[in-house]
């Protein structure tokens, strides 16, 4: 038996839209096998803001797929026309603290709060490291996000249900 429920839009939010949420949502869209369409945004992405490149090798060398990722503002996604987010997950500090636009539908939200891997001064090394440790529980909270049984992702029960998935 298929399957023919559609799947459930998240969208990941971060300042700049260049680490944590972009490891995010390529981490999601691998792991959501259909049940789950995965996209970012930041609330002020820089001018020619680009998903940081140590996000994207880690990514890369976890085996996931890293084409068409790209920074972007959430306002392309609080414009009309654009997909219809069913959970707004905010995974930095500064942007569970932002005041976001108005989505259509009062999605769900909650916020995973991770540190920044850019942040800091450590070495090329210690901030590759630092990617790899952040998509890692990044990756231990999607993966029970990914495994709950379908009535723990009605519209209902969605907030509660991703507020309280435990940080590893």
């Amino acid at each position: 038996m298929t399957d023919t429920r559609k799947p459930l839009n998240v969208l990941f939010l971060c300042t700049h839209n260049s680490a944590r949420s972009i490891l995010a949502e390529a981490l999601l869209n691998a792991m959501g096998q259909g049940r789950f369409k995965a996209y970012s945004a930041g609330s002020s992405p820089r001018d020619n803001q680009q998903p940081h490149p140590l996000g994207l090798q880690a990514l890369a060398q976890a085996g996931i797929p890293t084409e068409g990722l790209r920074s972007k503002s959430w306002d392309e996604f609080a414009a009309p026309g654009a997909p219809h987010m069913d959970l707004i997950i905010t995974v930095c500090d500064n942007a569970a603290g932002e005041v976001c636009p108005f989505w259509p539908g009062h999605p769900a939200t909650a916020h995973w709060g991770y540190a920044d891997p850019s942040g800091g001064d450590g070495s090329e090394a210690d901030k590759a490291e630092a990617f790899r440790n952040t998509l890692h529980a990044i990756k231990q909270r999607l993966e029970l996000l990914v495994n709950l049984p379908a009535d723990k992702l009605a519209a209902t029960v969605l907030q509660a249900t991703a507020r309280n998935l435990p940080a590893q």
